[in-house]
Formats: C-alpha cells, sequence, structure tokens
C-alpha cells in the first residue's frame, strides 16, 4: 500500500499540539529545547516543547570520544560542573603530528596554530553529554520523546512548515501493514526546529524545497570512523590529544587522523575522509585500518608481555558524515514555520574538528527568536531574528575566520 493509501483506510492521524517540536535530540535541538524552557521561567510563560529522537535512548546515535568546548555550555548551563555535566578529563597536552609510513615528525606545539589548541577544552564521551542534557531537559519540563523518528514534514495551506509525523510502525517487508501495524502521529507547533545532524533527512528535503542553499557554494562533506578502546593503564595518557596528517593519505586526498585520550583508560581513534576523494580504489575504513598499524599508533593497541603491557580491547566503533563546507556552504537557516540548527545546517568549524559547542550555541540563538515569536503571538512565519543573531556571534566570528581552512 502507499502512504496515501494507508492515510487512507487508517487515519486520520492522531494529532498533538506544541508550541515547539524539535526534531532530533543531539547537542543542538536538546540546547534548544533547555533554552526554551529557561527563558519561559525567566518571564513567567508557558512554552510546550516535545524533542524527537530516532534512537532508542538519547545519546544512542552519538559517536562518543569528543573534544568539546565547553563555551556554550556554560553560556546555556553556567552551573554545569555542579550538575554533574560528564566533562571529566579536561586536555593536558596537544600533539601534532605528521606520518611517514614508517615515522614521524612532530610540530613543536608553539607552532600549532590556535585551531590546534585544546587548552580549557574537555575529551568526553559525547552520548554522555547528550544523555545529561537530556536529564536536564526533562528536569525543565521537556516532553521527550526517544525511539520517534520524525518521518515526514507537514505544511499549512501557505506551505509554511506547520510539525511533522512519526513514522508508521509494523510494516511488513511487503509494504504491508501488519497485525500489529500502529499508524505514525502528527505534532504540530507553531515552530518545528530541524536537529538531525549532518545530512538530516528531512533537513535535505527543507533545503530543496525552499532552495535555501541557493547562492551558497556547494556543500562538502567528510566521512569520519571512529573507534573506543580500553587500552593498558601504563600507556593510557589522560587528556593527551593526537592529531596525525599524511600517511596514509596521498596528497591529492584531503583528511586526517586523530586519537583522545579518555578517562577509565580509554582512548577514541577516529579517521577522517574528504568525500571528494578521485581514487575510486580508495576506502576509507581500509585506510583507517592502515593507519592504526602505524608505529606511533600502534603502540597503544598492542601489548607487550615482557613488561607486563596487555593488548587494547576494541569496546565501540561506528562511522558518520561530516558536513564540510562552513561558513560559505552554509544555506539559508529559516523558512516559514522552521529553522535548521546544528549539522543539519553544517556549522561544524572543520578547522578545529569541533561542532558540539557550535551545536549547542545555534540552538540558543534559535530558541531565543521563537521564544520572541511565541509570546508576541506569531506563528508559522519566519525567524528572521536567528540568523540576524547569528551574524553577530562568536560563533559567526569563528566560522568567519575558518572559512577558507579547506579551500
Amino acid at each position: 500500500m502507499t502512504h496515501d493509501e494507508i492515510l487512507a483506510k487508517y487515519g486520520p492521524r492522531e494529532a498533538m499540539e506544541y508550541d515547539v517540536v524539535v526534531v532530533g535530540g543531539g547537542p543542538a535541538g536538546l540546547a534548544t529545547a533547555i533554552k526554551l524552557k529557561q527563558l519561559a521561567a525567566a518571564n513567567d510563560k508557558e512554552i510546550s516543547v516535545v524533542v524527537l529522537e530516532k534512537g532508542s535512548e538519547f545519546g544512542a546515535h552519538i559517536l562518543s570520544g569528543a573534544i568539546m568546548d565547553p563555551k556554550a555550555l556554560t553560556e546555556l548551563i553556567p552551573d554545569w560542573k555542579a550538575k554533574g555535566a560528564p566533562l571529566n578529563q579536561p586536555v593536558t597536552d596537544d600533539a601534532m603530528v605528521f606520518l611517514g609510513e614508517t615515522g614521524s615528525i612532530r610540530t613543536p606545539n608553539f607552532v600549532l596554530p590556535e585551531c590546534f589548541q585544546n587548552h580549557g577544552n574537555y575529551i568526553v564521551s559525547l552520548g554522555n553529554v547528550v544523555r545529561w542534557m537530556a536529564q536536564q531537559a526533562e528536569e525543565l519540563g521537556v516532553e521527550i520523546f526517544p525511539g520517534f523518528p520524525a518521518a515526514e514534514i507537514l505544511y499549512d495551506d501557505k506551505g509554511a512548515v506547520k510539525g511533522v509525523a512519526t513514522g508508521n510502525m509494523g510494516i511488513g517487508k511487503d509494504g504491508e501493514p501488519t497485525d500489529s501495524f500502529q499508524l505514525g502521529m502528527e505534532l504540530h507547533a507553531k515552530y518545528t526546529v530541524f536537529a538531525e545532524g549532518s545530512r538530516g533527512n528531512l533537513g535535505r528535503q527543507l533545503i530543496a524545497k525552499f532552495k535555501l542553499d541557493e547562492g551558497k557554494d556547494p556543500q562538502t562533506y567528510g566521512l569520519g570512523v571512529k573507534e573506543l578502546w580500553e587500552i593498558d593503564p601504563k600507556r593510557h595518557q589522560p587528556g593527551f590529544v593526537l592529531h596525525t596528517a599524511g600517511w596514509p593519505m596521498d596528497s591529492d586526498t584531503y583528511g586526517g587522523a586523530f586519537l583522545y585520550h579518555m578517562d577509565n583508560n580509554q582512548v577514541t581513534l577516529g579517521f577522517i575522509t574528504g568525500l571528494d576523494y578521485s581514487n575510486p580504489y580508495l576506502s576509507p575504513f581500509e585506510e583507517f585500518q592502515r593507519w592504526k598499524k602505524h608505529p606511533n599508533i600502534r603502540w597503544y593497541l598492542e601489548g607487550d608481555e615482557s613488561k607486563g603491557i596487555k593488548p587494547a580491547k576494541r569496546v565501540g566503533y561506528g562511522a558518520r558524515a561530516i558536513t564540510a563546507g562552513g561558513l560559505m556552504s552554509l544555506p539559508k537557516t529559516v523558512f516559514g514555520g522552521g529553522a535548521l540548527v546544528g549539522c543539519d545546517a553544517g556549522y561544524l568549524n572543520v578547522s578545529r574538528i569541533k561542532g558540539s559547542h557550535a551545536a549547542i550555541k545555534t540552538g540558543m540563538l534559535c530558541a531565543q527568536a521563537a521564544f520572541d515569536a511565541i509570546t508576541n503571538g506569531r506563528q508559522h512565519d519566519v525567524l528572521d531574528a536567528y540568523p540576524e543573531s547569528f551574524e553577530k556571534s562568536w560563533l559567526h566570528a569563528e566560522l568567519h575566520k575558518a572559512r577558507n581552512f579547506k579551500a
């Protein structure tokens, strides 16, 4: 049965009404929800907010192991330390190393550009940070719905976004409803905020429908492959950050790699490949495996019985797309009835390999614009105050500085 046939037979769908619906339970989406509730409490207003997360729990689809700049989090929740935010491991040392096939050259720290310096930042499990943020949101009165992916954008008679619908459940392999079939639910809102992450399914539809990328540089992407390992305490250096360039990449392929020493004797290893590579035989996953065999990296993972050092154990892995175009590829982020925040728009600072602080900041800016609009009796129009406030923010200045990093 087609989508329309299912609706005709089993509909209409149940609908729930909110002031703001947030699609995506990552740092950007949760920051949006938290800021909205903070503003409502500070101004003695009632704002209903719901966050839809496709994962079975908040943080389930977040690849853990990241360096987090706490600047935006401090603006959002100034007492995050007292509230137990899982930012436990400050960065203690940085290293930038250029690899050859068997050797390496370390760049002296005093010549490292600012974007590669991480003093004051934290090595975190981003999944744990997101779970903590979800708890903070729930305590403020945000409704959180894990396991409910938004599958369809809903529009009003004027073409503005009026909400989303969750996917139908209980569809068989043949596309027909089974005995356990359950029709999706509609969630209507005055404003809908899309925070799905890089290459979000609904975000891409919105960019195409409203031509949000018109007049912008084409967006570029990378593929990040990441693994989490538990290593022997004798080789663990809590807070140490290692970035590498060069081998195994050739000079025609954009990319790099990193190794971060987290707490609890864990390290996260990551390898980023620009998806504009020209070699049809190149496999980002295989290049990652080659990189792990370099002496500088293998040393952390292999055991040494003579010294009582146990081999490392891999405890997690994953991959995700990375939006790498930066400020020059940033689409228009607002349209009738909604907005894009975080990596759904492409706010990653590729020069710093950081996006969580940008995600939180854009969520806050969008929340302020939505709150002001709702309290002034508006709905389903364009939140122009959001991009205007972004252009005046420290985040815009940061991304402007890095605008030609990959050019």
